[in-house]
């Protein structure tokens, strides 16, 4: 049997980068591709810098996803 996981294509080093110095703004969710979710992020100062602080742990831990639900890539 074959074991793997599927991964994004979207890297968790960038997603990290993005969110720690554009997460008020939502720069991190545009990338992984959750627009919706970046507008929301923009107009909020990223809910209010909860969610900003939450998805920066959330991406540091390998929690965060991207639009299809894969884990970011190392």
């Amino acid at each position: 049997a074959n074991y793997f996981t599927n991964t994004s294509d979207k890297s968790k080093k960038v997603a990290f980068w993005l969110c720690l110095l554009g997460g008020a703004v939502g720069l991190h969710q545009f990338y992984v591709g959750r627009i919706g979710k970046g507008l929301l992020y923009m107009f909020t100062g990223g809910l209010f810098i909860f969610g900003w602080l939450s998805d920066l742990i959330k991406i540091a831990t390998g929690g965060f996803r991207d639009n299809s639900g894969q884990p970011l890539r190392q």
